[in-house]
């Protein structure tokens, strides 16, 4: 396995500050391969190749085991400190970056990584406290603020803001100042009218709208507590960055892991 860079931001998400659990062999897993099926046995073979640094193939056939009605082929690989630490610093760097795993002697997968999401949190009410907390769990980078004028981090294209100071004045300071750098996510928690009373204020500043605006903020779960409103708001930003539509997994006729960039109903409204 070894790293290649790349300035592309396309391509499937690792979360690397997914909570990290413990295997049943010791030590600690981070992320999962199945739906939980055959975690535990890839732990264990995982230990193996860690001990002897051979790598190995693993195929599972989950259609008598798991009743999955497929089959999977798991390679496990070590790696070392040189390529874990290229991977924290190219994270800290907020860079996207190609890992191309190798099996024998030939490209067998290529994986584009990217920087977790950074949520900008501008306001400090009860429901930026619980959608900070829902975002730190999901291993975003957050970054809380009670005014736009504290904001002293970089915005890059994995970038959300959400605005929650329920101060119309602050409101529409952080409003003229996200709206002109086409954020892919500026939320506005409050109501339509709300909105509208304050996107005039923007228009006549004469500041741009190049961001998309997401106003109310949130899918409609019938949230009422600042920890549901927190729920859909963060399931949003989730469906806005990956390619969700925010579908019921019922409801859809695709693959549940299909790439649904393509179709992804999440619009500025």
């Amino acid at each position: 396995m070894r790293p290649r860079d790349t300035r592309s931001n396309d391509g499937f998400q690792l979360s690397p500050g997914r909570r990290a659990d413990a295997d049943p062999s010791g030590g600690e897993t981070a992320g999962a391969l199945s739906a939980g099926c055959i975690e535990d046995e890839v732990a264990l073979h995982a230990r193996e190749v860690i001990a002897s640094g051979q790598s190995k193939l693993i195929a599972f056939d989950t259609r008598r085991r798991f009743g999955c009605n497929g089959s999977i082929d798991i390679f496990i690989q070590r790696t070392d400190d040189k390529f874990m630490s290229h991977l924290r610093d190219k994270l800290a760097a907020r860079e996207s970056f190609e890992i191309v795993t190798e099996f024998d002697s030939a490209v067998a997968l290529v994986q584009t990584i990217q920087p977790p999401i950074r949520l900008l949190v501008i306001g400090d009410s009860a429901d930026a406290r619980a959608l900070t907390a829902q975002a730190q769990l999901l291993g975003w980078d957050v970054h809380v603020v009670a005014a736009i004028t504290e904001l002293r981090v970089a915005i890059d294209d994995r970038t959300a803001a959400l605005i929650a100071t329920h101060n119309f004045g602050r409101d529409c300071a952080a409003l003229r100042q996200l709206l002109p750098l086409a954020v892919r996510y500026v939320g506005l928690v409050g109501p339509r009218r709300r909105r509208e009373e304050l996107l005039l204020d923007v228009i006549d500043s004469g500041a741009a709208i190049k961001s998309q605006l997401f106003a109310p903020a949130g899918l409609h779960l019938g949230a009422e507590t600042p920890e549901e409103i927190a729920l859909s708001i963060i399931a949003e930003i989730q469906a806005v960055f990956a390619g969700g539509t925010g579908q019921c997994l019922r409801d859809r006729k695709a693959a549940i892991h299909a790439n649904t960039s393509a179709e992804c109903a999440m619009s500025a409204p």
